[in-house]
């Protein structure tokens, strides 16, 4: 048995190592990690484990969140670029229809303008043939006064030529 102690204590005497304590030590180190494993080590792990997948799950929200938003940005983009467009459409729109409106008040200005020309041409045209009319009436009556007045003396050259000079000026001053 001393072999046996003898081997068991090895350099004790400045402090060195029991063997037999160091195979107790070792069979309930082993104990305590069945112990753990059994105990601590799957629900650490399965914990570990859901934590991580619940990482992964918010990772992919996040990523999913991401490409919805830049999904949404670029139609919000396409929107804006659209709204743009027909905003512009609308602005040639009103010019070209201003445009146009100005030509047809232009033109309807010109049209309005002509039949009032012409209507005064008319006008003119019409107190001008009165007035011939009326210078005509005037010179018949005067021809038959004159006639008359003929008729009644005998006139000698320079009484007719004092006739035709009242005539005329009384014909100037009508006018």
């Amino acid at each position: 048995m001393q072999t046996f102690t003898g081997f068991s204590t090895v350099y004790a005497s400045i402090g060195g190592l029991y063997v037999g304590d160091m195979l107790v030590q070792l069979f309930f180190f082993l104990v305590l990690l069945l112990l753990v494993r059994k105990f601590a080590w799957g629900p650490v792990m399965n914990m570990m484990k859901k934590r991580e997948d619940y990482v992964v799950s918010e990772i992919e929200a996040a990523e999913k969140s991401r490409k919805e938003a830049e999904v949404a940005s670029k139609e919000a983009q396409e929107r804006l670029k659209q709204t743009k467009q027909e905003a512009q459409k609308i602005i040639e729109d009103a010019k070209s229809s201003g445009v146009r409106q100005e030509e047809e008040i232009i033109i309807a200005a010109r049209q309005e303008a002509d039949r009032i020309k012409e209507a005064a041409q008319a006008d003119i045209q019409n107190e001008k043939e009165k007035a011939l009319q009326a210078l005509q009436d005037k010179v018949a009556s005067l021809s038959v006064l004159i006639a008359s007045k003929v008729i009644e003396k005998e006139i000698s050259a320079q009484d007719q030529e004092n006739l035709i000079n009242e005539y005329i000026k009384e014909v100037g001053e009508e006018r």
